[in-house]
């Protein structure tokens, strides 16, 4: 099934915000969600990721988006219908440093207090910001 203009434009947004995660750190689905602009749409990050393309020759794909790196905001390793799925996205995270463990109930975990990463910005947009701030002050002064 096709996608409108504005989920692919959010499938982009999302893949993209992805792609800037650093190796051997972890976010939540709500933070890239919020940095995208749609902090209401948490759930819809994960429908994204689902939907990842594994043919290399896709724009995106698993090679190219560490989708393994973004989890609940419980720092769980969401479960899937799949119990492998999981295991899986715990072996990548594992491979990048990531200490994963165990919670009481057996669910799979990261200490977002040691591999957390939650910018205000994305990296990639932080020049932009600072062009806005100057722009503002250049106003200020001429008034």
């Amino acid at each position: 099934m096709a996608r409108s203009e504005e989920a692919q434009a959010f499938f982009h947004a999302v893949y993209s915000a992805v792609q800037e995660i650093p190796r051997g750190k972890v976010t939540s689905y709500g933070h890239i969600a919020k940095l995208v602009g749609t902090p209401q749409r948490p759930r819809q990050v994960g429908v994204c990721l689902k939907h990842l393309p594994i043919d290399p020759s896709a724009r995106f794909n698993h090679e190219n988006v560490p989708w393994q790196r973004v989890i609940n905001a419980k720092g769980v390793i969401s479960p899937r219908s799949q119990p492998e799925g999981s295991r899986s996205q715990a072996a990548a995270l594992e491979a990048e440093g990531v200490v994963v463990t165990r919670g009481a109930l057996g669910e799979l975990m990261v200490d977002f207090a040691e591999y957390g990463w939650f910018p205000r910005i994305l990296p990639s947009e932080e020049g932009d910001e600072m062009e806005s701030v100057d722009s503002e002050e250049g106003e200020s002064d001429e008034e």
